[in-house]
């Protein structure tokens, strides 16, 4: 077959790309360029051209952004040529260490811990560690740095220099200890794991690199030094692999990413072909304008600048509040005024610098009658659904002491902390001689006794909640997942206790316990456990992004860091004063141009109309504060712009 069909209706930079074969390739694709049609259509080019679908890796960052472009590959490609491989970096490494991680110490049933289970055992290891006042996220943050970059804690803490390294060493020390209790793997464990593992096996190495021949990887501006390797290695001596990135949209440094992934990468892979997508199809001619007044006072960039495809557009409207309740009023009466006028409310985007901002301008949403969702409150996340996936993971993983302290009390069952804590004591048997716990060694418990601490019916409560663990997991192993599910619904006695409770909030969170047993149905057709595993690897890896859903038509509220990828017909974009955004936090992790790339892609998330708003005063940690405009107003031609006006906020309150 020719390869027009790919080519069709491609610009002149996007067929450069599709029509590259072999080596290293470099797409510097700017926002709204059209990089996943480019990849897509190349991917599709590469299947013609011969090369098997199955040898083909395609990388990017988040299960919403995999699941578009195998979507869109699916529909490019004759039926039967098969797919390739489509996968966020973190999906890639659970795969790459369920078939090989036990080479390099990794349990066959691990399980992955999501920032939920990591925060709650970082502040028992504080605890542990004698730093009970220490905040978890912080040193949380500390360690993921240091994992991004590939170090594990050994090599932290031999280098810990200064007091405030040498308690984050202190404090991950425990937190390891509480991973390998749990047999559990965090985010970054899943990358620094399959790097260890493709650095200590030549053999594993070379026969992943024989499995894909032809490497693409997405967003390559937002990889870390870890990502970075792991692609290295996947790619071999052969070369072919192509990136697809955007300097001007790397924001993402505070957590790992490296800017010089990008800005090397011709250095680091020689022979390297370059293609520039530079023409924007996605916002008006009047927001490109803008934007590109923006980045283009950036120095640590490789200069590109875009090219609006579609007509100049309304002006970049500006609104000055008094306060940040007169900010969500105005935002509130222009979106049910866009409403009024035939725009979607999924077509609008609030976009803030931090997540503070969010309670004001849902309150004004709220009075005013407007739908509108908080992207970052995750499905997986909310109580209910954890206590159920704990029950799944305690099953599967009896050992897993996080779960069992959860669910203990989850329905109530009389068994508390003090015997909980007496359970998972170490001791000896003194039978084997080896070290082991009340829990984990059940003839233990009544080899024990009194001696245990426990009394007898404290023992039997406790066995009699064994009895039912192990009822629910013969149900994961025999059982399709769904039906599983609803068996350990019922067994927990989690139904019963929903049921009993007939306030609103309880029946609200049996709803969600009912969905994700629905949701369970798309892993029936997997062999049992396979299917707990993978609900609850889609569980851990889910990002804000994978929660929106194209059919729920409301107003999105979200970070400008959550919004990347996005794009609505009308976005807000609030708290616009210096301090704020760009926010000037005395830590070592701001950087001036990063905060100028993250406003950058603020802008381009829009498409027809762009709303800049700031107060001359915010309530901030409960005080009330001057603002000053941010300096990047000013950066804006003013022959862009307008001033927008605020009407009486009883107009849109019925």
């Amino acid at each position: 077959m020719s390869t027009t069909p790919y080519l069709n209706g491609l610009n002149q930079a996007q067929k450069e790309a599709v029509l590259h074969e072999k080596g290293p390739l470099l797409i510097i694709a700017g926002a709204g360029a059209g990089k996943t049609r480019t990849i897509t259509h190349r991917i599709a080019r590469l299947i013609e051209s011969g090369i098997p679908a199955h040898r083909i890796l395609a990388v990017t960052f988040t299960n919403k952004a995999a699941g578009e472009m195998r979507e869109r590959i699916r529909g490019l490609i004759p039926a039967g040529r098969g797919m390739p491989f489509v996968s966020t970096f973190h999906s890639l490494c659970v795969r790459i260490l369920r078939e090989f991680g036990g080479q390099v110490g990794v349990p066959a049933r691990f399980s992955i811990w999501d920032r939920d289970d990591q925060t709650r055992a970082m502040k028992r290891a504080l605890k542990a560690a004698g730093m009970e006042d220490e905040n978890p996220n912080s040193v949380l943050a500390a360690v993921s740095r240091a994992k991004g970059s590939g170090a594990g804690h050994a090599a932290y803490a031999a280098r810990a220099g200064h007091f405030r390294e040498r308690a984050v060493a202190r404090a991950w020390e425990e937190y390891e200890k509480e991973l390998a209790e749990a047999s559990a793997l965090d985010f970054d464990d899943l990358l620094l794991k399959a790097l260890e593992l493709l650095e200590s096996s030549r053999e594993t190495r070379e026969l992943l690199q024989s499995r894909w021949s032809h490497i693409t990887i997405d967003e390559y501006q937002d990889t870390n030094s870890v990502q970075f390797e792991l692609a290295r290695h996947l790619t071999g001596s052969r070369m072919n692999i192509c990136v697809v990135a955007d300097g001007d949209q790397t924001i993402y440094t505070w957590r790992g990413a490296t800017i010089e992934n990008f800005l090397s990468f011709e250095r680091l892979f020689p022979g390297t072909k370059t293609v520039r997508l530079e023409e924007n199809y996605r916002s008006t001619g009047t927001i490109i304008a803008a934007a590109n007044g923006i980045i283009g006072k950036n120095r640590n960039r490789i200069p590109k600048e875009l090219r609006a495809t579609r007509e100049t557009g309304e002006p970049v409207y500006l609104f000055e509040a008094r306060d940040e309740e007169d900010e969500a009023w105005f935002v509130a009466e222009r979106a049910h005024k866009l409403i009024e006028r035939g725009t979607p409310p999924k077509e609008i985007a609030v976009l803030y610098r931090d997540n503070f901002q969010s309670r004001v301008l849902e309150e004004a949403l709220l009075a005013a009658g407007i739908p509108y969702r908080v992207v970052g409150t995750r499905f997986f996340e909310r109580r209910e659904v954890k206590d159920v996936l704990s029950y799944v993971r305690a099953s599967l993983l009896p050992a897993s002491a996080a779960d069992i302290s959860r669910i203990a009390a989850m329905p109530p069952r009389g068994i508390g902390q003090t015997t909980l804590a007496k359970m998972f004591a170490p001791r000896e048997n003194p039978q084997t001689g080896t070290m082991t716990t009340l829990w984990n060694d059940p003839s233990l418990t009544e080899l024990a006794g009194k001696e245990s601490g426990l009394s007898a019916a404290a023992r039997a409560k406790v066995a009699a909640f064994r009895a039912s663990l192990a009822r629910m997991r013969h149900a994961l192993e025999t059982l399709p997942l769904s039906e599983a599910l609803r068996f350990i619904v019922e067994e927990s006695g989690l139904e019963r206790m929903y049921k009993e409770r007939k306030d609103r909030e309880e029946a609200e969170r049996f709803e969600n316990v009912r969905e994700l047993v629905n949701l369970a149905v798309r892993y029936d057709g997997e062999t049992p456990p396979e299917g707990a595993q993978m609900l609850l690897e889609e569980a851990a890896l889910q990002s804000d992004q994978d929660e929106l859903k194209e059919e729920e038509n409301r107003v999105s509220l979200m970070t400008v860091h959550a919004s990347k990828g996005l794009e609505f017909g009308n976005v807000f974009v609030t708290g616009l004063e210096q301090g704020l955004f760009p926010s000037l936090r005395l830590d070592e992790h701001t950087d001036p141009e990063e905060e100028r790339r993250l406003f950058y892609v603020a802008l381009t998330r829009g498409k027809e109309r762009l709303f800049l708003t700031f107060a001359r005063a915010r309530l901030r940690y409960g005080s009330r504060e001057s603002a000053v405009p941010s300096e990047f107003l000013g950066d804006i031609d003013e022959r862009l712009t307008a001033w927008a006006v605020a009407e009486e906020a009883e107009s849109i309150i019925e």
